[in-house]
C-alpha cells in the first residue's frame, strides 16, 4: 500500500484511506501510514499510543479544539475496494467515518496555522468494548493530551451538528426452568416459554422521547438476543433474553438502569455493558459559538458517541462529519461527496479565520 498524500482532494484521500483495510484490532497498518504521513508536518507535535495517535500544534494560541475520528471499520462484507458511483464513495467504512477521518487528516497536514490550537486524535477500537477503545486508554493515562475547549467529533451526522448522545446498556433476563426429557414435559418447567411475559412487556413497552436542552431524543428498548435449548429432547432450564436500553441524557445511568429493572420487574436481571449519555451542551459558549459560525440548527445524537467521555472530562464535545448514520455499518455504506467537500470547507474556514 502506498503512503498517503494529505494534500490531494478530500475525496481521493478518503478513497485512499477506505481501501486500507482496518477492522477493529487489526488498524495497525492505517496507524502506521497515519503516522508517517504527519511525520514531516512542523506543525504538529506527535504521540503514539498503541495504534493510536494524537498530533498536536503549540503555537500558545490560548484556545484549543479537538478534532477526532476513530481509525477502524465494523468487519467486511464484501465492500473493499472503494467504488464511486455518481456523488457516492461507497465502501467498508466509508460513512462511518472513513470519510470524516479524511477530513481530519487533511486538516492536519494542511492548516499549518490554525486560529486557534488544535489537537487531532486518531485513534482505534471504537466499534468494539469500551475496554479495547484508544481514546479511552489516553483518558487513561495521558489525559493532559485531551485537554481542550471544545472536541469535534467527526462521527456521520448528515455534514450538520448532532448534540450530545444517548446512553445505551445491555442487560440479560434471565429465566429459570427445570430440565426433563420432552417425552414428559409435565415433569419439567420450560425456561423459554417463560420468555413470553419478558417478550410481552417489550411489545407493550411505550418509549420516551423526551425534549433535552431543546432536542428532542427518541429512546428505545429492544430485545437483540435470545437463547435457550439444550437438544431435541430436553426441555430446557435456562433461557436468556439480551435487552438493549438507549436512552436519553436527561437520565444518569444509575436511573436507566433502574428503569429497566422496573420494567423487568420480578424476573433476574443482569447488566453486561454500558454506556452514560451526554447532554448536548450547546450552552457551552465554546459549543455555541462552533454552532454559530457553521450557521446550522443542531439535531440530537441518537447513537452513542465518544462526546460522552469528553463530556466526563468536562469539555463540551459535538458530533460533526459527512454521511449518513442511518447507513453506516451496512454493506452497501457510502458517503457523499459533496459533504466530505463541505465538511472540509467549513471546518478548514473555522480553523483559519478569526471570530
Amino acid at each position: 500500500m502506498p503512503d498517503l498524500d494529505l494534500s490531494i482532494d478530500v475525496a481521493l484521500l478518503a478513497a485512499a484511506v477506505i481501501d486500507v483495510p482496518s477492522e477493529s484490532h487489526h488498524e495497525g497498518h492505517l496507524a502506521d501510514l497515519v503516522e508517517r504521513a504527519l511525520e514531516g508536518c512542523g506543525h504538529l507535535q506527535l504521540v503514539r499510543h498503541g495504534n493510536t495517535l494524537v498530533a498536536r500544534t503549540t503555537a500558545g494560541k490560548g484556545e484549543r479544539v479537538l478534532i477526532g475520528g476513530h481509525l477502524d471499520t465494523v468487519p467486511g462484507a464484501g465492500n473493499l475496494p472503494h467504488r464511486l458511483e455518481g456523488d457516492r464513495l461507497y465502501g467498508l467504512g466509508a460513512c462511518d467515518m472513513k470519510g470524516g477521518l479524511a477530513i481530519a487528516l487533511s486538516l492536519a497536514a494542511t492548516v499549518t496555522n490554525p486560529v486557534r490550537d488544535v489537537t487531532y486524535v486518531f485513534y482505534e477500537c471504537e466499534e468494539v468494548a469500551s475496554q479495547f477503545n484508544g481514546l479511552q486508554h489516553i483518558v487513561d493515562r495521558e489525559p493532559a493530551l485531551l485537554d481542550a475547549t471544545l472536541a469535534i467529533l467527526m462521527e456521520p451526522s448528515n455534514a450538520g451538528i448532532e448534540a450530545g448522545c444517548q446512553g445505551t446498556l445491555r442487560a440479560e433476563i434471565r429465566l429459570a426452568g427445570v430440565r426433563a426429557h420432552s417425552a414428559r414435559a409435565w415433569m419439567g418447567v420450560n425456561a423459554i416459554h417463560a420468555a413470553g411475559e419478558v417478550l410481552s412487556r417489550l411489545k407493550n413497552y411505550a418509549p420516551r422521547n423526551p425534549v433535552v436542552d431543546g432536542l428532542t431524543y427518541r429512546e428505545g428498548l429492544s430485545a437483540v438476543g435470545i437463547q435457550g435449548g439444550i437438544a431435541g429432547n430436553v426441555i430446557p432450564d435456562e433461557c436468556v433474553v439480551t435487552v438493549n436500553y438507549r436512552f436519553a441524557p436527561d437520565r444518569t445511568l444509575a436511573q436507566a438502569k433502574a428503569h429497566v429493572e422496573e420494567v423487568f420487574d420480578g424476573f433476574d436481571v443482569v447488566f453486561v455493558d454500558e454506556a452514560d449519555a451526554a447532554r448536548p451542551g450547546l450552552d457551552k459558549a465554546a459549543a455555541a459559538a462552533f454552532v454559530a459560525a457553521l450557521g446550522v440548527d443542531p439535531q440530537p445524537k441518537f447513537g452513542w458517541t465518544d462526546v460522552a467521555r469528553f463530556t466526563a472530562l468536562g469539555t463540551p464535545a459535538l458530533n460533526f462529519g459527512p454521511g449518513d448514520p442511518s447507513i453506516a455499518h451496512q454493506r452497501d455504506e457510502w458517503v457523499s461527496v459533496a459533504q466530505l467537500r463541505s465538511c472540509h470547507e467549513r471546518l478548514f474556514a473555522w480553523l483559519t479565520t478569526q471570530a
